[in-house]
């Protein structure tokens, strides 16, 4: 039996050399690209396979290295017959029904069976039908999230990139949507687990964990510092100097804060529970007010009399 080989490596688009970050990161751009949920050119769906075929080899050391021992003298094109004693006695015959049916025939020949009777050395073998139970890998990913969803503590829906795994242990990619409960209390940086919403456990075993690290989106208006929150408000000369009750956005509506008479450019003041919410029996954080002085780039006739005779009458050296 001849099959063409198949050059996983080039399919992912990665050196032999890769490294197990390299091959995931070029596997999940290309799963992105080419699944057949966002992708509907014509072909997408057969590239998809054939891209999860690559990654389930490559992912796993030990079948890589079976691989890269059986291809390494193969070139792009060829065709690989497998040694007739591998068809001969003391063999064992390995039936996996329809589980290799989304393969190709290169992969069911290499990792299903050789010759006609399915047949393989026992050293050879990689599946299991009653493969060793190993609970399921947890899951690291990041949400990003607006000051004001955080404020509201609102649950939000997330689409994530997973996998089932087969009565023989092989890992079929799927696509899950989770909603996701955020309590009051997180900022950036905070880590949230959800128990049981990681990888599926292989042979009966639990599934791991899903860990979800919060980072704020950008606000115009705000810088976030955990709990507190800063923002700039432009204030006029006179109302630096005489004082004066100017409004101020918050995160949950406009407020009057009480400007002293005085204020200098630069100068912080505190509004207190204005921040973000912390957890519940915990004062909120602060929101800091920091004040920039603004002078009119054009003078009316009046204004600038105005300003001229404070000019002469004032004694005041900003330099002094």
């Amino acid at each position: 039996m001849a099959i063409a080989y198949k050059d996983y490596y080039a399919i992912l688009g990665v050196a032999r050399n890769a490294s197990q970050d390299e091959i995931r990161k070029a596997y999940r751009n290309l799963a992105k690209k080419y699944h057949p949920d966002v992708n509907k050119a014509p072909g997408s769906e057969e590239r998809y396979k054939e891209i999860n075929e690559a990654y389930e080899v490559l992912k796993d050391p030990d079948k890589r290295q079976r691989y890269d021992a059986l291809g390494s003298q193969w070139q792009e094109g060829q065709s690989f017959t497998p040694p007739p004693e591998w068809g001969n006695s003391g063999t064992f015959r390995m039936d996996f029904g329809e589980n290799l049916g989304d393969f190709s025939d290169f992969f069911r020949t290499i990792f299903g069976g050789f010759g006609e009777n399915g047949s393989m050395r026992a050293e050879d073998f990689f599946f299991s039908r009653t493969p060793r139970r190993r609970k399921g890998e947890d899951v690291e990913v990041q949400l990003e999230l607006s000051l004001e969803e955080i404020l509201r503590g609102e649950s939000k829906t997330i689409s994530l990139e997973g996998y089932d795994v087969s009565r023989d242990g092989r890992r079929i990619p799927r696509w899950q949507r989770l909603t996701v409960n955020f309590p009051k209390g997180i900022t950036d940086g905070s880590r949230i687990r959800i128990a049981g919403k990681g990888s599926p456990g292989v042979g009966g075993s639990p599934a791991g964990d899903l860990f979800i690290t919060v980072r704020i989106r950008k606000n115009p208006r705000f810088d976030v510092n955990q709990y507190d929150l800063t923002t700039v408000v432009r204030v006029s000369p006179w109302e630096a100097a005489l004082g004066a009750t100017i409004p101020v956005a918050t995160l949950d509506g406009v407020v009057s804060m009480k400007l002293p008479a005085g204020t200098q450019s630069g100068q912080r003041l505190r509004l207190r529970g204005k921040g973000l919410p912390r957890r519940k029996g915990t004062a909120p954080g602060d929101l800091y007010v920091v004040i920039e002085i603004v002078v009119p780039k054009k003078l009316t006739p009046r204004e600038r009399e105005l300003f001229q005779a404070l000019a002469d009458e004032s004694f005041f050296n900003p330099r002094g």
